[in-house]
Protein backbone atom coordinates (compact mmCIF):
# COMPACT_ATOMS: atom_id res chain seq x y z
CA UNK A 1 0.00 0.00 0.00
CA UNK A 2 1.36 3.21 -0.93
CA UNK A 3 1.89 5.72 1.87
CA UNK A 4 0.96 9.06 1.03
CA UNK A 5 3.79 12.21 0.82
CA UNK A 6 3.61 15.33 2.59
CA UNK A 7 5.78 18.62 2.81
CA UNK A 8 5.36 20.42 5.61
CA UNK A 9 5.79 23.82 4.28
CA UNK A 10 7.92 26.90 5.27
CA UNK A 11 7.09 30.44 5.45
CA UNK A 12 7.50 32.01 1.75
CA UNK A 13 7.07 28.49 0.05
CA UNK A 14 4.96 29.25 -3.55
CA UNK A 15 3.45 26.64 -5.26
CA UNK A 16 5.97 26.79 -8.42
CA UNK A 17 8.83 26.29 -5.74
CA UNK A 18 6.89 23.57 -4.33
CA UNK A 19 6.52 21.94 -7.68
CA UNK A 20 10.38 22.36 -8.77
CA UNK A 21 11.86 21.08 -5.04
CA UNK A 22 9.85 18.25 -5.28
CA UNK A 23 9.88 17.49 -9.48
CA UNK A 24 12.80 19.63 -10.70
CA UNK A 25 10.68 21.22 -12.95
CA UNK A 26 7.90 24.49 -12.03
CA UNK A 27 5.35 22.49 -15.15
CA UNK A 28 4.38 19.86 -12.18
CA UNK A 29 2.47 23.11 -10.48
CA UNK A 30 -0.89 21.70 -12.01
CA UNK A 31 -0.40 18.72 -10.55
CA UNK A 32 0.28 19.81 -7.49
CA UNK A 33 -2.91 22.11 -7.75
CA UNK A 34 -5.24 19.93 -8.81
CA UNK A 35 -4.02 17.29 -5.81
CA UNK A 36 -4.19 19.78 -3.10
CA UNK A 37 -7.47 21.72 -4.02
CA UNK A 38 -8.50 22.89 -0.48
CA UNK A 39 -5.46 24.83 -0.79
CA UNK A 40 -6.19 27.30 -3.93
CA UNK A 41 -6.61 30.22 -2.04
CA UNK A 42 -3.03 30.30 -0.88
CA UNK A 43 -0.39 32.07 -3.37
CA UNK A 44 2.61 32.39 -0.66
CA UNK A 45 2.58 30.02 1.97
CA UNK A 46 3.05 30.09 5.81
CA UNK A 47 4.89 28.01 7.85
CA UNK A 48 3.53 24.83 8.70
CA UNK A 49 1.02 24.04 5.87
CA UNK A 50 0.37 20.37 4.99
CA UNK A 51 1.02 19.77 0.91
CA UNK A 52 -0.07 16.56 -0.66
CA UNK A 53 2.62 15.61 -3.00
CA UNK A 54 1.78 13.03 -5.33
CA UNK A 55 3.80 10.30 -7.56
CA UNK A 56 4.45 11.71 -10.81
CA UNK A 57 2.31 10.02 -13.60
CA UNK A 58 3.98 7.57 -15.95
CA UNK A 59 4.78 9.07 -19.54
CA UNK A 60 3.05 7.01 -22.16
CA UNK A 61 5.07 7.02 -25.51
CA UNK A 62 1.83 8.33 -27.02
CA UNK A 63 2.36 11.73 -25.13
CA UNK A 64 5.96 12.26 -26.55
CA UNK A 65 6.46 13.83 -30.15
CA UNK A 66 7.77 11.71 -32.64
CA UNK A 67 11.15 12.57 -32.66
CA UNK A 68 11.49 10.88 -29.10
CA UNK A 69 9.85 7.70 -29.60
Amino acid sequence: MDEKRYYTTVSGDMWDSIAYAFYGDVKYIGLLMDSNPHLLDISVFSDGTPVYIPELPEESDEDLPEWRV
